[in-house]
């Protein structure tokens, strides 16, 4: 008894204890005095939710589930339901979570708070917005703005995963958090300019509130605002601003922000800028996509996209086999989305595999049909690249549910134009006609009144076929749109075009229709017209010119004639004495005085003969023998020439046989053989 009594006294000091550790928020402290109660006896059940909760509080998720499940018996799902529903939620097992959930007997406020935080993270939008406007009508406590943030993060999933128009929830935006879920739910509609207006207010609103606290820095600042600035960047690169966004992204990068989902994101928008170009870039950023927990942070949709921009990096870095793998994985994983099947095809492309290519978009296509109308654009688009335009034809002559659509006949009436087959191409025309006939005769009950659309059709055929020499085919078209509106003047002309060459009595008939040339009669001032500028131009130029028209043109040439022509202007060294060379335009070598190019006479000069002797020879110096010369005209660079007005050219109009540059020239020669060395 007196054994019992002490262990009594023991645990009550030991549960004092728990308790003041609990209250300071010291649970390390308080989980070794719950250890020392669960010696005295270990199947407490006080204590061991107290060991638990510890545990919880000290980050150990994975030993309180196993505190947790060893202890089935005496912790049953009543007593410790929420405890091992957020335990596995924790540790990212939120199907377990769900299960525990919907196993407990008693539905209390905590478990709905976790319900709505796991049906978010399996993406059960719908659900998880019921729970949360269920708890926020039958809550009243402290934390009614959080679950508001949290009921406006649902909306704005749902606007930009799925698509849903969000409704108004009549949130008042008083916080950051509030302001950056709306700018989400805003670019999900594509109202990109109102969520860049959201995220600016909600930057403004989290600078105010983080810097009441005196002790958050500005690199705490700057980090909390990384989420919005990486938002920010994302709509300018949706607006096209890359080079902006690029910027954005870099910077919020060499923050090193601590959260991986925002990282990840950055790196794959970065990825999806830089395209095929900056792939060393690419593959660095790429690096940050495989941090360990993004998976856990990031939505399916978003986790597929870095999956597929992961292989379409490894073709363009020519990474074949590693790609094909990534395409082979994406494609087991959602074996019916497309871009799988379409970067395999890519592939094979770049491999000059363009066979195997469009046989594995057919098999695709045959094997899902709701997506076959996309495959066999590309399987057009591939042949047409391999010069089979009839066979593209084909291709897209089967996709039923797009043979109607304008596009789609406008292509194939090129094609076949461009293959020089007419029939074909009329063929086309004709059954896009028939199918909006059908289609608005199903719609009208019998009535027949035409779309633009067909109307439009109609008229186009009309005039291919008009171009193309078809004109009694064309005639049935065109007396369509002439019954479709009587008043279509231009219409009716084409019909009586049509007519002329068929059946002339039919086009005499027709043309009574035509409105009257008085009707028809523009109000034109004919005098003015006459004395425009462009109709004197026109007259002036056919010759036309009568009475005072004229005379004024003829005055108008005698002041033409009057003007002054600018005087040329002459070379510098001209000397109007000197009688200019008659041969001055014609080639050198056409020049009755050429003899032909001296060639190396300088370099023959040089080396030869004794020191200070020369290759000149003396009858070139001897003057008498140059006066005795016969005259000739002067040449430029000749040294005393002989004029009939004149025995001697002046110096500053005619250079000297011996010129200074030619000197100059050869010292320089010598200059240059100097660096060589005697």
């Amino acid at each position: 008894k007196m054994a019992a009594a002490a262990g009594a006294a023991a645990a009550a000091g030991l549960w004092s204890e728990v308790n003041r550790c609990g209250q300071n928020g010291d649970f390390a402290r308080a989980l070794k005095s719950v250890n020392k109660i669960l010696q005295i006896n270990k199947d407490d059940v006080t204590a061991l939710q107290c060991k638990v909760v510890c545990l919880i509080q000290n980050g150990n998720f994975k030993e309180a589930l196993g505190v947790i499940n060893t202890h089935t018996k005496v912790l049953t799902s009543d007593v410790i339901a929420f405890e091992k529903a957020y335990c596995e939620y924790r540790l990212n097992r939120i199907e377990s979570a769900l299960k525990t959930i919907q196993s407990a007997s008693q539905q209390t406020d905590k478990l709905k708070e976790l319900y709505g935080q796991v049906l978010y993270r399996l993406e059960r939008y719908d659900d998880c917005l019921a729970a949360y406007r269920d708890l926020i009508r039958n809550s009243q406590d402290e934390y009614e703005e959080e679950r508001k943030t949290n009921l406006s993060a649902v909306v704005a999933a749902q606007s930009t995963w799925e698509k849903v128009v969000p409704e108004d929830l009549g949130l008042r935006e008083a916080t950051y958090e509030l302001c950056y879920n709306s700018a989400c739910a805003l670019i999900g509609q594509g109202k990109l300019n109102e969520a860049m207006k959201k995220l600016q207010k909600a930057e403004e609103l989290c600078r105010q509130s983080l810097s009441e606290d005196s002790d958050v820095t500005e690199e705490d600042i700057e980090a909390e605002l990384a989420i919005i600035h990486g938002q920010m960047a994302y709509i300018m690169q949706l607006q096209g601003r890359t080079e902006d966004a690029l910027q954005l992204y870099n910077q919020i990068i060499k923050l090193k922000p601590t959260d991986v989902g925002l990282l990840a994101v950055i790196a794959n928008n970065i990825i999806t800028i830089n395209k095929d170009q900056n792939v060393f870039d690419s593959k660095k950023k790429v690096k940050l996509t495989n941090a360990e927990g993004v998976e856990h942070k990031l939505s399916k949709k978003q986790l597929q996209a870095i999956e597929f921009n992961k292989a379409l990096l490894a073709m363009y870095t020519n990474q074949a086999d590693q790609c094909r793998k990534l395409s082979a994985s994406l494609q087991s994983q959602s074996p019916e989305h497309l871009l799988p099947v379409l970067i395999q095809a890519a592939q094979l492309c770049r491999e000059k595999q363009h066979a195997k290519a469009v046989g594995l978009l057919q098999d695709f296509a045959d094997q899902h049909p709701a997506s076959a109308a996309e495959i066999k654009l590309t399987m057009a688009q591939l042949k047409i690249a391999q010069g089979s335009v009839t066979k593209a034809c084909m291709i897209l002559r089967s996709i039923e549910e797009l043979q109607h659509k304008p596009g789609m006949v406008s292509a194939l009436v090129t094609m076949y134009s461009h293959e020089e087959d007419i029939d074909s191409a009329i063929e086309v025309f004709t059954q896009a006609i028939q199918w909006y006939q059908q289609h608005q005769a199903s719609q009208t009950r019998g009535a027949n009144p035409k779309s633009p659309v067909h109307l439009s059709l109609i008229r186009e055929a009309a005039n291919f076929k008009l171009k193309h020499g078809r004109k009694k085919e064309a005639i049935s078209d065109l007396e369509e749109l002439w019954k479709q509106n009587p008043k279509d003047v231009h219409t009716l002309a084409q019909l009586i075009s049509a007519y002329s060459l068929v059946d002339p009595e039919k086009a005499k008939v027709l043309s009574k229709h035509l409105p009257s040339s008085d009707t028809m009669s523009l109000k034109v001032d004919v005098d003015a017209l006459e004395n425009s500028h462009g109709a004197t131009y026109v007259r002036k130029k056919a010759g036309k010119l009568t009475g005072d028209n004229q005379q004024k043109e003829q005055g108008q040439g005698e002041v033409k004639k009057k003007k002054k022509k600018k005087k040329g202007k002459l070379p510098k060294n001209y000397d109007p004495k000197v009688t200019p060379d008659p041969e001055r335009w014609l080639p050198m070598r056409e020049r009755s005085y050429y003899r032909g190019r001296k060639k190396g006479k300088k370099k023959d000069q040089v080396g030869k003969g004794t020191q200070g002797s020369t290759t000149t020879g003396s009858s070139e110096l001897d003057a008498s023998r140059t006066a005795s010369s016969p005259p000739t005209s002067p040449r430029p660079g000749s040294g005393a020439a002989v004029s009939a007005t004149s025995n001697v050219i002046p110096p500053r109009h005619q250079k000297p046989a011996g010129a200074p540059a030619t000197k100059k020239k050869q010292q320089q020669k010598k200059k240059k053989g100097a660096k060589g060395g005697w």
